[in-house]
């Protein structure tokens, strides 16, 4: 307290967390009305990077998939960690009756083509009508679809894109042979991975190679095999993620195993039944701490597969 005047000095200035920020005024796209923001160039994005969507660590299956009597699905998407697939729908303006029916009928033939997997229905347009709730809730909750509402924002001479999730998904509830997936390279996984978790899944093909020493990495689209000898051996597959990789190794499923890895602290995700394997969801921390046990799963699936 001043002594003078009997009043309280001010106190300090600090500066606001966001002080340092700069504001920039930006407004709304219509993409319809847009000459170059087309449905095409916005799919184009979502190809680039799915994870825009929020659906978690997806990759693009397909793009422009034909369905049998049906036209072409924009996009199917591939969850490896939940097995699931993403039909995904792509609408400029606001969304109508046949934009939905057409959604849930890619959504229905491929769950019938592929029923190895879950499915669910995506639908994404710039504007989700309350008409298209009223039409939702005549299925009453019995097809899983996420509606995802999209808008174009002009900042100055840039855009960007902002994707909001209005309706999340409702759950519901013979293995056929996978389809072929696209051959890729170390650079495209490089790309949606992170240089850590690529080290990583090196690091395991080590392991693998203490097995079988001729072990090399087959890169695919959705998913990096096992190749020797010029021939595909997929006892062991790896998915590398931004802070993890997935591990997948073809062993029985077992009570006593699912016990001891449940016991070790292992992140064992659900058991794949239809390809008989186990996945795992590893990092650097897991190598080091179960290194063993890891060379143990490896062995096994090596001896399952018949090598």
């Amino acid at each position: 307290m001043d002594e003078n005047n009997g009043n309280r000095e001010p106190p300090p200035q600090t500066a606001t967390p966001f002080a340092s920020l700069r504001y920039v005024e930006h407004s709304r796209l219509v993409m319809k009305k847009h000459p170059d923001l087309t449905e095409k160039w916005l799919q184009e994005k979502i190809q680039a990077d799915p994870g825009l969507l929020g659906l978690g660590e997806v990759d693009v299956k397909d793009v422009e998939r034909s369905q049998p009597h049906a036209g072409r699905l924009d996009l199917l998407l591939y969850d490896a960690e939940s097995n699931t697939r993403y039909e995904v729908e792509v609408q400029l303006g606001a969304t109508d009756e046949s934009h939905i029916i057409r959604t849930i009928e890619y959504w229905d033939i491929e769950r019938r083509r592929y029923p190895q997997y879950d499915h669910v229905a995506v639908i994404i347009a710039e504007e989700i009508t309350a008409r298209f709730f009223n039409v939702i809730s005549l299925f009453n909750g019995f097809i899983p679809l996420i509606a995802i509402q999209v808008n174009a924002i002009e900042m100055r001479d840039a855009v960007t894109l902002v994707f909001t999730t209005v309706l999340d998904r409702t759950t519901l509830g013979v293995e056929e042979e996978e389809e072929p997936d696209k051959p890729r390279d170390r650079h495209y996984w490089e790309t949606r991975a992170s240089h850590d978790t690529i080290a990583l899944m090196d690091a395991l093909l080590g392991l693998v190679r203490e097995i079988e020493p001729g072990a090399n990495l087959k890169y695919n689209q959705s998913y990096i095999g096992i190749v020797r000898g010029g021939v595909v051996s997929n006892f062991v597959s790896f998915r590398p993620r931004r802070q993890h990789v997935l591990m997948e190794l073809k062993i029985p499923r077992s009570d006593e195993l699912s016990q001891r890895l449940q016991e070790a602290g292992m992140n064992v995700l659900t058991y794949r039944i239809r390809w008989g394997l186990y996945a795992l969801q590893l990092d650097k921390e897991d190598l080091e701490v179960h290194r063993d046990l890891l060379r143990e799963l490896i062995q096994l699936a090596h001896e399952s597969y018949g090598l």
